[in-house]
């Protein structure tokens, strides 16, 4: 057993995406700081759910970084801030006895809130399905050898693949881009043997998809990298608008 905290929480309840939504304070006590964040939570749900009233909503599925379903900002900064960590994996020790901690969910156009701290990231999804993927012949799986691939680009590609397709990085930019998602996406396909074939498709569809959710420009700021749970760096952002680039010049476009 850790030592036990009490807090206090702001937490942003909206019953629904036309609701104005506002802010709400609870009392969070006797939380053991080796909690984790949504473990917190659960436990003042219980309370709520206890005294009649209705619990927080909130999103979790894995609870060990690997979904991408808890999205929320803590503090401000998305997933509470601490380098590489998702809010699942935020434990209370980071707190402190007596303090305020505020709770919002994602704030973007293109991620509309259902519930308290559930947004819509179905465009994301929307996204994948046009072009995060490879098309190939099924039947039985190859051998990992039978196409060779150099370690630097495995290495690359592998880094990019990380990508767990929360949203933070929508979350903390000022223009709600989603540049590092998609960037993430291109990059790890047409690092690869098996994505080349539909790699110039795939980098002017999955663009497009991204400016028609919504999304805004990407200006540079880097503070999508700060706050990527899986570290996803800004240089693939530029691959992808080197891939982009290059779909149109054999597009005839430019």
């Amino acid at each position: 057993m850790g030592k036990e905290l009490n807090l206090k929480l702001k937490v942003w309840r909206q019953d629904n995406a036309d609701d104005h939504g506002r802010f709400e304070e609870y009392n969070a006590n006797g939380i053991d700081t080796d909690m984790s964040f949504l473990e917190m939570l659960d436990v003042v749900n219980e309370g709520l759910i206890e005294d009649g009233q209705e619990p927080i909503a909130f999103d979790s599925d894995c609870r060990e970084g690997i979904c991408g379903t808890c999205s929320m900002v803590i503090n401000g900064a998305a997933h509470g801030g601490q380098q590489g960590t998702t809010a699942c994996q935020l434990h209370m020790r980071h707190f402190s006895d007596g303090m305020t901690i505020t709770i919002e969910p994602w704030r973007a156009t293109a991620f509309p809130v259902h519930r308290d701290l559930v947004v819509d990231r179905t465009a994301f999804d929307r996204i994948q399905q046009k072009g995060g993927f490879i098309s190939v012949r099924t039947g039985s799986v190859p051998d990992a050898n039978a196409i060779p691939v150099s370690k630097d680009e495995s290495d690359l590609a592998m880094d990019a693949a990380q990508c767990i397709g929360c949203g933070a990085c929508v979350a903390a930019c000022k223009n709600a881009s989603a540049m590092l998602f998609v960037a993430a996406k291109i990059s790890h396909l047409s690092l690869v043997p098996q994505g080349q074939p539909e790699r110039e498709r795939r980098a002017l569809a999955m663009v497009k998809q991204m400016d028609d959710e919504g999304f805004g420009n990407c200006t540079v700021t880097g503070s999508c990298e700060a706050v990527c749970p899986k570290e996803i760096s800004l240089d693939f952002i530029a691959r992808m608008n080197r891939e982009y680039g290059r779909a149109l010049i054999k597009k005839g476009t430019i």
